[in-house]
């Protein structure tokens, strides 16, 4: 059975005939599987159907006779017979070969692409869990910065309030040995002749309980200052406040301050200063007046 040439056989699989010569001269006319595969590939190139220059020799498609090989039949293949006709059914059959040749490529195209499509899946995969990976990573370097600083801060609360303690301490230990030496000495709550709040308006509501209190404190100059203060705490931590506050005076060191309520007129003892402010009547809100202690 004869044989189609490799042109005539991409020609009758339907690839244009302009595009089939450009395949196999651009394959260098190894053959039609060649010529397939470049067709296969360059499908979608915009300059496919362009023509390509014919280089010299024989003609694409067509193999070269005896003289243009030099063969020894040269003379005698040049008047010989000319190509033979194909039956019906061999066209057909080759055709059949050739479609399944066209269709076994397409397979295997199809194949490469599915393979190379699963791959870039793996890699957007592989690049967001590397993503994900990072921004959760972030995220817990800043939760443990936030938990550091507010341990920190922590830390240089308790500080504070342990200074302020211990000035308290100072203070009152100084105080008792400028006034007498022996703590002992000083009045006892239960003996000090000072008022006792007994009016139902300056003692702190009974059926509600507050945490703190605002102090507002007026100084002899006419400032004020205003703070803060815990309901339990005592009220020698408000004059500890008004001393660190106050100003220096000219003139080395100051005097203690006194301590005094504005309505009703009420001056705080040292006995007064161990007792919390919420005991004292000044919860929620109180304000307080500076004067000088007077020299006994």
């Amino acid at each position: 059975m004869a044989e189609l040439t490799a042109l005539e056989s991409l020609i009758e699989m339907g690839f244009p005939r302009g595009r089939a010569e450009k395949a196999l001269a651009l394959t260098g006319n190894q053959g039609i599987e060649a010529a397939m595969d470049w067709l296969m590939e360059h499908e979608d190139d915009p300059d496919a159907d362009e023509p390509l220059a014919a280089p010299l020799g024989h003609t694409l498609g067509r193999e070269p006779t005896s003289s243009e090989q030099g063969g020894p039949e040269g003379p005698e293949s040049s008047a010989g017979e000319g190509k033979p006709i194909l039956s019906e059914e061999e066209r057909q059959e080759q055709t059949k070969r050739m479609l399944e040749l066209v269709a076994q490529k397409q397979r295997e195209r199809e194949e490469r692409e599915e393979r190379e499509a699963l791959e870039r899946e793996r890699q957007r995969r592989r690049q967001g869990q590397e993503l994900s990976a990072a921004r959760q990573r972030l995220q817990e370097d800043e939760m443990r910065r936030a938990a550091e600083e507010r341990r920190r801060e922590k830390a240089e609360e308790l500080a504070a309030r342990q200074r302020v303690r211990e000035k308290i301490e100072r203070d009152k230990a100084e105080r008792a040995k400028k006034y007498g030496g022996n703590v002992g000495s000083q009045p006892s709550p239960t003996t000090e002749p000072g008022p006792v709040p007994s009016s139902p308006s300056q003692e702190p509501p009974t059926k509600r309980e507050y945490d703190q209190c605002r102090i507002q404190v007026r100084l002899p100059d006419g400032t004020s200052l205003t703070q803060t203060f815990r309901a339990r705490e005592q009220l020698a931590a408000v004059r500890l406040y008004v001393e660190l506050h106050r100003g220096e005076e000219p003139g080395g060191d100051q005097d203690p301050v006194q301590l005094l309520s504005g309505f009703p007129r009420r001056a705080f003892s040292e006995a007064d200063m161990e007792r919390p402010l919420q005991e004292l009547g000044l919860v929620p809100s109180a304000v307080l007046i500076v004067a000088k202690k007077c020299p006994s």
